[in-house]
């Protein structure tokens, strides 16, 4: 019988908090809880997911201890697991992120170019905070985090805490993974073997197969190109939940066209903001962007069904479910619980993974996940085109890091002028300006 594990949601009032619930009450065969806290800085926001999630605990798992506050002393004692996924600023600082550099005609996007720069000068403090608790109170305990952006936290954590035992995660390529197996008739991205490298963000598959090792690529290269990783539109069945929203709808489409750039591998869909940030700012309303449809959507629908699971007193019929997002951590969290030797995409520390990149980048690769920790895949060495790239994103990662550490104006600047979604220094400069003085009550102050 496995052991039981006890496991703290720090951020506890996110959209995604929920999911993340549901996906552990239906895979306690495989990660049994003894206990979860909820915690956040937010008590009115979290009460609202908590007491919902109360009601489907008490339902659907009852021998679960389930505990919301806002007191780290009681979140972070005697845990085994920290999922992380806070969002310093909220979705009004997302929205500023994204409509800010959109008055200079620059991609406003929440974790790539200004705007990624902007959310990763926030979030650098709080993912700081939340280790320093977790080493305070669970100093055995392992973070896996998802807070964004996930490259920038990821230098930030490398630079600023060496030793801590955190794991950086995306789900991006996980339903990226999803995508591929709905082209190829799988049922599920579990089911793909893949070699990947690149960024958070950032990057490019060079084999996909199956688990049998027949070769994907080609049936996914010939769909690719002409749908991207959307749907084949000469079709009728066409239900894709990833798909729902007109930005995916796009963005996934857009894999065509980046896809283009370089036939042998398959993208990331997150290059689009690097390959084609003119396409990219023509087809943004600069005042209707991601962060209001995250607002009218995901969020409205989200908290609506939490508040009526506490007015109904019951969670029966619910329409809240499990997603990628939630399956990924789960899986992270019982392969170093259980040493289940799982391969999973993780950002970590390079040391060779990429053989032509420096040791020192973080890296997205596959791992070797047990009891140990991580183990990186060697993934060899790389083309020019993605070593380029590569080099000068890397570079934006630690000139942020490095302008946080330091409180330094002329670093940040140098990051933004260094992004290949800024067009020039000058740009650099306004966008950065209008920036600073959104995130006044959130960032060092800069010298």
């Amino acid at each position: 019988m496995l052991e039981k594990k006890s496991v703290v949601i720090a951020g506890g009032g996110s959209t995604y908090t929920a999911g993340i619930v549901m996906m552990l009450i239906n895979n306690q065969d495989k990660f049994p809880l003894k206990s979860l806290k909820f915690y956040d800085n937010d008590f009115e926001r979290q009460k609202v997911v908590a007491d919902a999630c109360e009601i489907i605990i008490k339902e659907r798992a009852p021998e679960i201890e389930f505990v919301a506050t806002t007191d780290p002393a009681i979140a972070f004692s005697d845990v085994d697991f920290v999922m992380a996924h806070i969002r310093q600023g909220g979705l009004k600082m997302r929205e500023m992120d994204e409509k800010i550099p959109m008055k200079y005609d620059v991609v406003g996007q929440e974790t790539c170019g200004p705007g990624g720069i902007a959310y990763g000068m926030r979030s650098i403090t709080g993912v700081i905070e939340l280790i320093d608790y977790m080493e305070e109170y669970s100093p055995n305990a392992w973070m896996l985090n998802y807070s964004n952006p996930a490259s920038i936290v990821a230098e930030a954590t490398r630079v600023l805490r060496p030793n801590a035992k955190i794991i950086n995660i995306c789900d991006m390529p996980v339903a990226i993974k999803q995508g591929m197996a709905d082209i190829v008739g799988l049922k599920s991205g579990n089911d793909i073997v893949d070699r990947y490298y690149g960024l958070n963000h950032y990057g490019w598959w060079t084999e996909v197969l199956d688990k049998d090792g027949n070769d994907l690529m080609p049936q996914l290269k010939e769909h690719v190109k002409k749908f991207g990783y959307g749907p084949d539109t000469s079709k009728d069945d066409n239900d894709n939940p990833l798909l729902m929203e007109q930005s995916w709808v796009d963005t996934f489409a857009k894999v065509k066209d980046i896809y283009a750039v370089d036939p042998d591998t398959l993208p990331n869909t997150y290059l689009k903001y690097y390959l084609y940030p003119d396409y990219v700012v023509k087809h943004t309303d600069p005042t209707h962007t991601r962060a209001n449809e995250v607002m009218e959507n995901r969020e409205k629908n989200v908290f609506s069904e939490c508040r009526n699971i506490t007015k109904k007193g019951t969670a029966q019929d619910t329409t809240l479910e499990a997603g990628e997002h939630a399956e990924f951590i789960v899986q992270l969290a019982g392969a170093l619980a259980y040493n289940t030797h799982e391969r999973m995409l993780l950002i970590v520390e390079n040391n060779g993974a990429i053989a032509n990149v420096d040791d020192d980048a973080m890296v997205e690769v596959p791992c070797i996940v047990s009891k140990r920790g991580y183990e990186p895949l060697a993934m060899g060495k790389i083309p020019t085109f993605q070593k380029g790239m590569i080099e000068q994103q890397v570079s934006v990662e630690k000139l942020v890091v490095q302008a946080y550490i330091e409180k330094s104006y002329q670093k940040l600047w140098k990051a933004l002028t260094l992004s290949a979604t800024v067009p020039s220094a000058e740009v650099a400069k306004l966008v950065l300006d209008d920036l600073q003085e959104a995130n006044k009550d959130y960032w060092p102050e800069l010298s």
